[in-house]
Protein backbone atom coordinates (compact mmCIF):
# COMPACT_ATOMS: atom_id res chain seq x y z
CA UNK A 1 0.00 0.00 0.00
CA UNK A 2 1.11 3.55 -0.77
CA UNK A 3 -0.19 5.87 1.93
CA UNK A 4 -0.04 9.66 2.05
CA UNK A 5 0.26 10.93 5.62
CA UNK A 6 -0.08 14.66 6.27
CA UNK A 7 0.78 16.15 9.64
CA UNK A 8 -0.52 19.67 10.28
CA UNK A 9 0.17 22.02 13.16
CA UNK A 10 -2.87 21.15 15.22
CA UNK A 11 -2.18 20.28 18.83
CA UNK A 12 -1.34 16.60 19.14
CA UNK A 13 0.98 16.39 16.13
CA UNK A 14 2.74 13.62 18.06
CA UNK A 15 -0.15 11.34 17.06
CA UNK A 16 0.84 11.77 13.42
CA UNK A 17 4.42 10.85 14.22
CA UNK A 18 3.40 7.75 16.20
CA UNK A 19 0.98 6.76 13.44
CA UNK A 20 3.90 6.65 11.00
CA UNK A 21 6.28 4.91 13.40
CA UNK A 22 3.82 2.04 13.94
CA UNK A 23 3.10 1.46 10.25
CA UNK A 24 3.95 -2.03 9.01
CA UNK A 25 7.10 -2.14 6.86
CA UNK A 26 5.13 -3.08 3.73
CA UNK A 27 3.26 0.27 3.84
CA UNK A 28 5.13 2.87 1.81
CA UNK A 29 4.54 6.25 3.48
CA UNK A 30 4.60 9.60 1.68
CA UNK A 31 4.74 12.08 4.54
CA UNK A 32 4.05 15.80 4.29
CA UNK A 33 4.89 17.88 7.33
CA UNK A 34 3.67 21.45 7.68
CA UNK A 35 5.87 24.15 9.20
CA UNK A 36 3.31 24.47 11.98
CA UNK A 37 3.55 20.73 12.71
CA UNK A 38 7.31 21.00 13.10
CA UNK A 39 6.76 23.91 15.48
CA UNK A 40 4.01 22.13 17.44
CA UNK A 41 6.16 19.03 17.92
CA UNK A 42 9.05 21.14 19.14
CA UNK A 43 6.86 23.17 21.53
CA UNK A 44 4.62 20.37 22.85
CA UNK A 45 7.02 17.44 22.90
CA UNK A 46 10.53 18.80 22.20
CA UNK A 47 10.65 16.41 19.22
CA UNK A 48 12.65 16.90 16.04
CA UNK A 49 10.33 15.13 13.60
CA UNK A 50 12.87 14.78 10.80
CA UNK A 51 15.24 12.80 13.03
CA UNK A 52 12.39 10.56 14.16
CA UNK A 53 11.11 9.78 10.66
CA UNK A 54 14.50 9.08 9.12
CA UNK A 55 14.64 5.92 11.24
CA UNK A 56 11.70 4.31 9.39
CA UNK A 57 12.34 2.52 6.11
CA UNK A 58 9.97 2.91 3.17
CA UNK A 59 9.22 6.56 4.06
CA UNK A 60 9.47 9.62 1.84
CA UNK A 61 9.37 12.99 3.61
CA UNK A 62 8.24 16.23 1.97
CA UNK A 63 7.87 19.83 3.06
CA UNK A 64 4.53 21.50 2.48
CA UNK A 65 6.25 23.79 -0.04
CA UNK A 66 7.42 20.90 -2.28
CA UNK A 67 4.59 21.19 -4.78
CA UNK A 68 6.70 19.23 -7.30
CA UNK A 69 6.46 16.09 -5.13
CA UNK A 70 4.98 13.02 -6.84
CA UNK A 71 1.89 13.04 -4.59
CA UNK A 72 0.88 16.39 -6.14
CA UNK A 73 -0.15 14.56 -9.32
CA UNK A 74 -3.05 12.24 -9.94
CA UNK A 75 -0.90 10.19 -12.31
CA UNK A 76 1.24 9.13 -9.33
CA UNK A 77 -0.64 6.16 -7.89
CA UNK A 78 -1.23 6.21 -4.15
CA UNK A 79 -3.94 4.26 -2.37
CA UNK A 80 -5.10 6.27 0.63
CA UNK A 81 -4.45 9.43 2.61
CA UNK A 82 -4.79 10.51 6.22
CA UNK A 83 -4.41 14.00 7.65
CA UNK A 84 -3.45 13.50 11.28
CA UNK A 85 -3.95 15.73 13.13
CA UNK A 86 -5.90 18.05 10.85
CA UNK A 87 -5.94 21.70 11.82
CA UNK A 88 -9.10 23.73 11.32
CA UNK A 89 -7.23 25.78 8.71
CA UNK A 90 -6.43 22.68 6.63
CA UNK A 91 -9.97 21.35 7.14
CA UNK A 92 -11.44 24.59 5.80
CA UNK A 93 -9.12 24.61 2.79
CA UNK A 94 -10.03 21.02 1.95
CA UNK A 95 -13.75 21.79 2.30
CA UNK A 96 -13.61 24.62 -0.25
CA UNK A 97 -10.97 23.25 -2.62
CA UNK A 98 -8.02 25.49 -1.83
CA UNK A 99 -4.79 23.69 -2.68
CA UNK A 100 -2.08 26.17 -1.81
CA UNK A 101 0.47 23.76 -0.34
CA UNK A 102 1.42 20.11 -0.75
CA UNK A 103 -0.97 18.90 1.95
CA UNK A 104 -4.04 20.49 0.41
CA UNK A 105 -2.85 19.69 -3.13
CA UNK A 106 -2.41 16.00 -2.22
CA UNK A 107 -5.89 16.04 -0.68
CA UNK A 108 -7.34 17.58 -3.85
CA UNK A 109 -5.63 14.91 -5.95
CA UNK A 110 -6.86 12.08 -3.74
CA UNK A 111 -10.40 13.44 -3.79
CA UNK A 112 -10.57 13.96 -7.56
CA UNK A 113 -9.13 10.49 -8.14
CA UNK A 114 -11.79 8.96 -5.82
CA UNK A 115 -9.22 7.56 -3.41
CA UNK A 116 -9.90 7.08 0.31
CA UNK A 117 -9.14 9.98 2.65
CA UNK A 118 -9.38 10.06 6.43
CA UNK A 119 -9.28 13.38 8.27
CA UNK A 120 -8.50 13.38 12.00
CA UNK A 121 -9.70 16.86 12.98
CA UNK A 122 -8.20 18.12 16.20
CA UNK A 123 -10.21 20.73 18.05
CA UNK A 124 -12.56 21.05 20.99
CA UNK A 125 -15.15 22.37 21.22
CA UNK A 126 -16.14 22.21 17.59
CA UNK A 127 -17.46 25.43 16.08
CA UNK A 128 -20.45 25.49 13.77
CA UNK A 129 -18.10 26.36 10.90
CA UNK A 130 -15.87 23.34 11.63
CA UNK A 131 -18.93 21.06 11.86
CA UNK A 132 -20.22 22.40 8.53
CA UNK A 133 -16.81 21.80 6.92
CA UNK A 134 -16.74 18.24 8.28
CA UNK A 135 -20.29 17.60 7.07
CA UNK A 136 -19.47 18.95 3.62
CA UNK A 137 -16.43 16.66 3.34
CA UNK A 138 -18.31 13.67 4.75
CA UNK A 139 -21.03 14.12 2.12
CA UNK A 140 -18.42 13.75 -0.64
CA UNK A 141 -16.93 10.58 0.84
CA UNK A 142 -14.16 11.81 3.12
CA UNK A 143 -14.00 9.86 6.39
CA UNK A 144 -14.06 12.22 9.38
CA UNK A 145 -12.38 10.52 12.34
CA UNK A 146 -11.31 12.86 15.13
CA UNK A 147 -9.23 11.48 18.00
CA UNK A 148 -12.03 10.32 20.29
CA UNK A 149 -11.20 7.82 23.03
CA UNK A 150 -13.22 4.63 23.37
CA UNK A 151 -13.13 3.24 26.88
CA UNK A 152 -14.10 -0.38 26.18
CA UNK A 153 -10.50 -1.45 25.59
CA UNK A 154 -9.64 -0.33 29.15
CA UNK A 155 -6.72 2.00 28.44
CA UNK A 156 -4.80 2.88 31.59
CA UNK A 157 -2.06 5.13 30.21
CA UNK A 158 -1.72 7.94 27.71
CA UNK A 159 0.28 5.60 25.46
CA UNK A 160 -2.54 3.04 25.50
CA UNK A 161 -5.04 5.77 24.62
CA UNK A 162 -2.86 6.93 21.73
CA UNK A 163 -2.47 3.34 20.53
CA UNK A 164 -6.26 2.94 20.60
CA UNK A 165 -6.68 6.04 18.41
CA UNK A 166 -3.98 4.95 15.97
CA UNK A 167 -5.49 1.47 15.83
CA UNK A 168 -8.91 2.91 14.99
CA UNK A 169 -7.36 4.95 12.15
CA UNK A 170 -5.53 1.83 10.94
CA UNK A 171 -8.87 -0.01 10.95
CA UNK A 172 -10.38 2.67 8.71
CA UNK A 173 -7.43 2.37 6.32
CA UNK A 174 -7.52 -1.46 6.47
CA UNK A 175 -4.04 -1.76 7.99
CA UNK A 176 -3.59 -4.81 10.24
CA UNK A 177 -2.46 -4.13 13.79
CA UNK A 178 -2.67 -5.24 17.41
CA UNK A 179 -2.52 -1.81 19.05
CA UNK A 180 -5.57 -2.22 21.28
CA UNK A 181 -7.80 -4.94 22.70
CA UNK A 182 -10.90 -5.40 20.57
CA UNK A 183 -14.41 -5.77 21.94
CA UNK A 184 -15.28 -9.40 22.57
Amino acid sequence: MKLVVAITGASGAKLGLKFIQYLPKEVEAFVVISKSAIKALKLEENIDIKKELKQRENTHIFKETQIEAPIASGSFKTDKMIIIPCSQNTLAKCAVGISDNLITRAFTVMHKEKREVVIACREMPLSTIALENMLKLSKVGVIIAPPVIGYYSKQQTLEQMENFLIGKWYDLLKIDHDLYERWK
